[in-house]
């Protein structure tokens, strides 16, 4: 055995076998896994931070010893966050920002519709359901598009799709001219999270989290944006105004794409290396900061993608069944006064009562607004504590905080009461949602991240798909029923939060199965480690 003095370690993090996290190879002779020239047949050993010590033998002929070598999560970690994450925040918001509008615009033109076009109550559901219907069969096809053609390719051609059909709904002559583009604007609307695949995979470890709940300031925003863009068109110009105007952040996004690289990571994997390298040195030279010396190759690392099932059936669905219930639910509220002007409502229905209707007030977009609000709260008090107690427990939180204020509202609050709980339960279940898409870059690996967040996101919006029937159809009847639902989705979601198999906090993100000629020696130590 030769003696070796420099140690250099390298860190594999294992989802099956906790006890085996850390390899250390011991050497002599120059940085990381150089050494003379005497020793390079020579053998050595692997030591793990677990119970097991593996002897890998002589080393592999054709391999060159004098090089170094690094992945992609290396080169991302030596150059930081700086100047390139922040226009790339920027460019990705948009997206985010416009994904937002064209959720929250659902919750304005219902109503109008409804009088305008004497609307039965199921019919005005539909508007809604039509939208997720599209989003929920298109999530896993422009995952599956970013993985194979690339991140920045799915995210340009959805925004794009989205644009063309959203301004085109503007000018929808009938009701069934309406529900297709609609549709349509949904089935682009599925690739919006592959926005986070692009831009999680830029960033390093220790600013993850923070920045992705960052830039879900821009959907913040682009819910503000949209109530502030009803109230200034909707009683004078109308609803095709606001449709046509609420596209205009994708106007932007698209103008700028052209700038947008693809992820280096991404390039890796399909074998497009020197592309990969070219853009790690952009990214060092915008930030200021030098690349990592030697070769760049790719890492193996596996994560338990079955396990998952339980967070994408469970905590994505009850999520976004809640968040668009809840807008959806506001509206439906405020035009009521309170809880018990529903219920009074419901006591006296009639054949022909789907056929009412009640055009949204000054008064109504402003209480709104306020509850739109709170999705920045909801986003820093996320902030604060996702790092601190967890991706798991952070969910778990805002789903439980999310059925405590609904709770209030099964007596029958006042309109001011109303609008604060709501509020506070818009807040909660708005951080939900936000550590969600945090937590899912972080299980799934480069090779399928795309895939899997488009999977998860299709899972979301099968919850949304149905949200629109309890919160106005089920809500004529029995907003206690109603009530109840929301409170159980959350309750049921608080538990499976807790159960997920995997705590993603302080974990870089995995790369793929496959291993370059680099990483045999550690292929080869898991396998004898996985014998013994």
């Amino acid at each position: 055995m030769s003696n070796w003095g420099k140690t250099s370690n390298i860190s594999y993090q294992q989802w099956r076998d906790p006890e085996i996290s850390v390899v250390t190879f011991r050497g002599t002779a120059g940085d990381s896994l150089r050494h003379d020239e005497e020793d390079q047949c020579g053998d050595y050993e692997v030591y793990t931070t677990g119970m097991h010590t593996v002897d890998l033998g002589e080393r592999r002929t054709g391999q060159d010893p004098t090089e170094d070598t690094f992945t992609v999560e290396d080169a991302v970690e030596a150059i930081g966050f700086g100047k390139f994450q922040w226009k790339l925040s920027i460019l990705t918001g948009l997206s985010w920002m416009a994904d937002a509008m064209e959720m929250m615009i659902l919750s304005i033109i219902s109503p109008q519709l409804h009088c305008e076009w004497m609307l039965p109550s199921w019919k005005v559901a539909m508007l809604t359901s039509v939208v997720f219907i599209g989003m929920m069969f298109s999530s896993t096809l422009w995952g599956n598009i970013s993985d194979k053609y690339g991140r920045k390719v799915g995210l340009t051609m959805c925004m794009m799709w989205v644009l063309y059909y959203g301004f085109l709904s503007a000018f929808s002559p009938t009701y069934g001219w309406v529900m297709v583009l609609r549709g349509l604007v949904g089935f682009g609307i599925g690739g919006a999270p592959q926005s986070v695949t692009l831009y999680s995979e830029f960033l390093p470890r220790k600013s993850r989290a923070t920045c992705i709940m960052l830039i879900e300031i821009f959907w913040a925003f682009g819910a503000v944006f949209e109530v502030l863009l009803a109230i200034w068109l909707m009683p004078t110009m109308g609803w095709r105004w606001l449709l046509g105007l609420s596209t205009a952040p994708l106007v932007v996004f698209v103008t700028f794409c052209f700038w947008l690289p693809e992820s280096p990571r991404f390039d890796v994997l399909s074998g497009n290396r020197e592309n990969a390298m070219k853009t790690l040195r952009l990214i060092a030279a915008d930030n200021g900061k030098t690349m990592p010396l030697g070769k760049l190759i790719a890492n193996k690392q596996l994560g338990p993608l079955c396990d998952l099932c339980l967070y994408g059936f469970c905590c994505r669905f009850a999520n976004a069944f809640s968040y668009y219930g809840l807008v959806l639910l506001t509206t439906e509220l405020f035009q009521a006064g309170d809880a018990c002007g529903v219920i009074t409502q419901g006591a006296k229905t009639e054949p022909k009562c789907n056929l009412e209707c009640k055009y949204l007030t000054l008064d109504d977009y402003k209480d709104l607004l306020w509850t739109t609000l709170a999705e920045f709260p909801g986003l820093f008090v996320t902030l604060f504590v996702i790092d601190r107690i967890g991706r798991k427990k952070s969910m778990a939180m805002c789903f439980l905080m999310f059925s405590v204020c609904i709770l209030p509202l099964y007596a029958c609050v006042g309109r001011v009461a109303l609008t604060v709980f709501i509020f506070i339960a818009r807040a909660f279940i708005t951080g939900g949602f936000q550590v969600a898409y945090v937590y899912t870059p972080e299980v799934y690996p480069t090779a399928t991240r795309a895939l899997g967040i488009g999977t998860c996101s299709g899972m979301a919006r099968g919850g949304a798909l149905l949200t629109p029937f309890v919160s106005q159809v089920l809500l004529k009847k029995s907003v206690y029923l109603t009530l109840s639902v929301y409170c159980i989705f959350c309750l049921l979601a608080t538990g499976a939060s807790m159960l997920l198999p995997i705590e993603t906090t302080g974990l870089g993100l995995q790369e793929s199965s496959r291993i370059t000629a680099g990483q045999e020696e550690m292929k080869t130590g898991q396998m004898s480690n996985g014998a013994q």
